[in-house]
């Protein structure tokens, strides 16, 4: 059966109030540690398999990564860590190099499959100790026998055709990564209290969903994904209008995530770029909007797709340190103000300013089509002032870096 938005069901039997959101039953995924098993404990990056959503009518297993400093050699056990979870994107798998990446930081951290599926074993550069990116070849993974939904455009979209959710893979998805993150906050070495989410991609499109349903989390930074797929130049948008009205509907309703934004309170960072034709700067920036509680966005000129370059951007990880480490927070730019011939951005900031930029465009067309323009802004007292941009210049933004060559932006500027 399924469930709209917003309902909240009673439990007359406890007399508690059961949160549920659309077909996700929060109280359960938020106080339920999922049962696992260790997989393989006797490498850096553990393995193991903890238990997912029924899928069909039948349990299902999720294959996860975990490391920490403690994993790695590098702490005592009885240390704690923050912790952070981590959700690949279409095409992609719980990948050993994320997770090494984020215990060399001084994180516990855990990545999940959400394809039904597992990764070989990491192989280790014999004088690094890095694992190497062979992850990248789907051809090396295997289908766990139990596994759930697999990732396929019929799982994400055609999926609600059906009256059942549980074969719905952006149901299983949310709650997956909710399980995982009950199971990483049982874990003795993390501090429960300070957890944070990342995805790439499909998983900035999950992490959307999560940082709206699960309010345990510290912070949260979508990379490219967002909500209004629906609309505009999205790539998702031809599988969404195929369904006939009514499941169209549905779908918007349930699954995309400019319908669960408005209720983030989760501290977000949404990472994308100029170009990106998976996640388009008009979606994005609709995204960002609507969400009322803190939120930060980077936006990078002609930003790669993909993992590595999802996972690369250095205010990831310190805006995550910001919320869960007590680490400097990144500058926080205020809307911009435009007088006369100029732009001017009030900009708070902690750590020293260093440079910032006007960047627009003044082209048509597709969105990942178009060439874009920077020129350079001064900063004077916390306050960037810019030239004016060209009076056929259709989109714009500022951005501004400090010290540490942490960039952010401004809100994206559109022509009206």
């Amino acid at each position: 059966m399924r469930f709209s938005l917003f309902i909240t069901a009673v439990c007359l039997a406890t007399s508690l109030h059961a949160e549920k959101v659309g077909p996700w039953d929060l109280d359960a995924l938020k106080n339920n540690v999922p049962a696992m098993k260790w997989v393989r404990q006797d490498q850096p990056i553990h393995s193991l398999t903890y238990a997912g959503e029924k899928y069909q009518g039948k349990e299902t297993a999720v294959f996860a990564f975990y490391a920490s400093p403690i994993t790695l050699g590098e702490a005592k056990p009885g240390t704690k860590f923050p912790g952070v979870v981590l959700i690949h994107g279409g095409g992609g798998t719980a990948f050993a190099d994320w997770v090494h990446l984020w215990a060399k930081r001084g994180y516990a951290a855990i990545a999940m499959d959400l394809n039904g599926s597992r990764p070989p074993d990491p192989v280790f550069d014999a004088k690094t100790g890095v694992p190497v990116g062979h992850q990248s070849d789907g051809k090396l993974r295997t289908r766990l026998p139990n596994g759930g939904p697999g990732h396929g455009h019929v799982e994400k979209f055609d999926c609600v055709l059906t009256p059942d959710t549980s074969d719905d893979w952006p149901f299983h998805a949310a709650a997956n990564v909710m399980r995982a993150h009950s199971l990483l906050r049982n874990f003795a070495e993390v501090d429960a209290e300070h957890t944070a989410v990342t995805g790439i991609s499909w998983g900035g499109y999950t992490t959307c969903l999560v940082a709206s349903l699960d309010d345990r989390f510290k912070a949260a930074v979508p990379v490219y994904g967002c909500g209004f797929l629906h609309e505009g130049e999205s790539v998702q948008k031809p599988s969404i209008d195929k369904l006939d009205p009514e499941h169209r509907a549905l779908w918007v309703k349930e699954y995309d995530p400019g319908s669960l934004l408005p209720r983030c309170h989760v501290p977000i960072l949404f990472v994308d770029g100029t170009n990106d034709v998976h996640y388009v700067l008009d979606s994005y920036m609709k995204s960002y909007n609507v969400v009322p509680g803190e939120k930060h966005i980077r936006i990078q000129v002609k930003m790669s797709h993909g993992h590595p370059p999802g996972w690369a951007p250095k205010e990831i990880g310190l805006f995550i340190d910001s919320k869960c480490r007590g680490g400097d927070p990144l500058p926080n730019p205020g809307a911009p103000v435009v007088p006369a011939d100029k732009v001017t951005v009030a900009c708070e900031s902690k750590v020293p300013l260093k440079k910032a930029e006007l960047n627009y465009t003044t082209d048509t067309g597709l969105r990942s089509k178009r060439e874009w323009k920077t020129v350079p802004a001064t900063i004077k007292d916390h306050t960037i002032t810019a030239p004016k941009p060209p009076a056929d210049a259709n989109t714009w933004f500022i951005t501004v870096s400090d010290e540490r060559d942490a960039m952010v932006s401004t809100v994206v500027e559109f022509a009206k």
